[in-house]
């Protein structure tokens, strides 16, 4: 049982740290001036914005939020 939490704890470090730098990479919801000049170019992105970056970095953050929080619920269970 001992091995299986430092594995767990060892992935909940990981998955942590992804969380984090996933977190950073991603802009603000308002973009400050630049937003609102360019904001006529969102109706193109607004398309796409699931293939785009700032769609992806959502997706990893709703996936790697899950991981945490299962991982996390695991080892207090395994506890």
């Amino acid at each position: 049982m001992a091995v299986v939490k430092n594995i767990l704890t060892g992935l909940l470090v990981l998955v942590e740290i992804f969380l984090i730098g996933v977190v950073l990479l991603q802009s603000g919801r308002k973009a400050g001036l630049s937003g609102a000049i360019a904001g006529g170019a969102e109706t193109f992105f607004g398309k796409n914005k699931a293939r785009s970056f700032e769609g992806k970095l959502q997706r990893w953050t709703k996936v790697s939020a899950v991981l945490f929080i299962v991982i996390a619920l695991v080892l207090v269970i395994l506890e």
